[in-house]
């Protein structure tokens, strides 16, 4: 498909450097719709200052994808200062510059913002942050980014500048670091966990991995307990919503990732793990992703299956830092997975299912269930959950105190024996009904 919307120029724009990158012509409706009045606007002050302009990274990948990226990024030859003098003179308001000491300024145009970052070269490196220097070199700018299908940029009048074959490792649908895979992952040790996802993403077969990439991966494992819990999770949430979950989780075990990858090195000089189990239940994660993958299930429902104790959850929490409706999720499914399951009398019936959902009494209870099936295997029970609407209890207090019931404890044992009644009822009992059985 992507032979058939780009066609290459007649004539290759020349690189600041000897090595002449792959240019071609993008001509997609995804890149026309791009070309808002705002866009064309702060083009043109480029233009006009005699600075260059081009889409970069992931936008780019997601064009000669076919689709339309949610976020553009853009790069620049113009300095943040060059920048900055340039909206000033146009009256353009700037907003969001935490990231100027990056390189970025955020412009904002005709309702829309615009990111744009000078070209940039690494020039010391931790594993987490990089000091960087300006330039005005978009092939040294590319050498720096993690993977060949993030280096590409994209000038606004369609043409592909493409340093490092990511154009033909996406047709090819194959992930490779940009240069040396040891050095781009030194550089940053989240980017082993990038690979992942982006593989997730983009390759069709489970297990096409280049040896040398794996090797470098497994020999820089460590890094990762140098990286934040929350910047871990970002990746693996990521991941999780990709192809191939469960290969790719199985094989950062193998690799020796995930006692680095679930412990911080504080924890590892104490000899403790926070975080996923090192010994995590890997064949019931694989079982698990067998029974969800079609169903769209949340992370957490494939995460939490190597949890093996509901105190892992906490564990998991204290390193990955997940919000409070992941943790619950966590803590039901641990809590769960194995008591609230289809009758064996009636498999197939949902009212082992709804009963807990009316019972439990929270807004959320009826989406943790349908996690629960999805985590199960209930494929049918799942799709009947879906549509069905929890039934809300036609009595309340006031009714109750209407008919002389005291307020406080017995009040509160009626409402429960009225609910027991319904319950029995299956729900059908109307508040007449259930009212008639209040003693006056």
């Amino acid at each position: 498909m992507l032979r058939r919307i780009i066609s290459p120029l007649l004539t290759r724009r020349p690189s600041p450097v000897w090595r002449r990158p792959l240019t071609m012509k993008l001509k997609t409706s995804e890149f026309q719709s791009l070309l808002s009045d705002g866009l064309n606007g702060v083009a043109g002050l480029f233009e006009k200052h005699q600075f260059e302009l081009r889409i970069a990274g992931g936008a780019v990948r997601d064009l000669l994808s076919g689709k339309r990226p949610e976020d553009v990024d853009f790069a620049t030859t113009a300095t943040p200062e060059e920048m900055k003098r340039m909206f000033l003179s146009a009256g353009i308001r700037m907003i969001n510059n935490k990231g100027e000491k990056h390189g970025t300024i955020t412009a904002r145009l005709h309702d829309e913002n615009f990111e744009v970052t000078t070209l940039r070269v690494d020039v010391q490196t931790d594993g987490r942050h990089a000091e960087v220097e300006f330039t005005t070199d978009w092939e040294k700018d590319a050498e720096r980014r993690d993977l060949t299908i993030n280096s590409m940029f994209l000038g606004l009048d369609g043409t592909l500048y493409d340093y490092h074959n990511g154009y033909e490792d996406l047709q090819n649908r194959r992930v490779r670091f940009v240069g040396s895979a040891e050095q781009r992952i030194q550089e940053d040790y989240l980017r082993i966990l990038r690979y992942f996802r982006f593989y997730a993403r983009v390759v069709q077969e489970p297990d096409n991995h280049e040896p040398e990439t794996l090797d470098a991966i497994r020999n820089n494992a460590s890094g990762l307990a140098g990286i934040s819990g929350e910047r871990i999770w970002v990746e693996l949430k990521k991941m999780l919503m990709g192809s191939h979950a469960d290969h790719l989780l199985e094989l950062m075990y193998d690799l020796g990732l995930a006692q680095y990858m679930v412990a911080h090195r504080q924890a590892l000089m104490w000899h403790t793990s926070p975080g996923l189990p090192p010994d995590g239940n890997v064949a019931e994660m694989k079982r698990v992703w067998q029974n969800a993958k079609g169903h769209s299930p949340k992370p957490m429902t494939i995460l939490v299956a190597f949890l093996r104790r509901p105190a892992e959850v906490d564990k998991m929490d204290l390193r990955l830092k997940v919000s409070k409706e992941e943790k619950t999720l966590a803590q039901f499914l641990v809590k769960h997975r194995r008591d609230l399951h289809k009758c064996p009398d009636n498999p197939d019936s949902l009212t082992p299912f709804t009963d807990f959902i009316i019972d439990n009494r929270e807004l959320d209870t009826k989406l943790k269930v349908c996690e629960l099936l999805k985590y199960q295997g209930e494929a049918r029970l799942l799709a009947e959950l879906t549509p069905w609407s929890t039934p809300r209890f036609p009595i309340s207090g006031h009714d109750l105190r209407n008919l002389g019931v005291n307020p406080g404890k017995e009040l509160g044992s009626v409402l429960q024996e009225l609910r027991d009644v319904w319950k029995k009822s299956r729900y059908q009992m109307d508040k007449e009904e259930l009212l008639s059985y209040v003693k006056h």
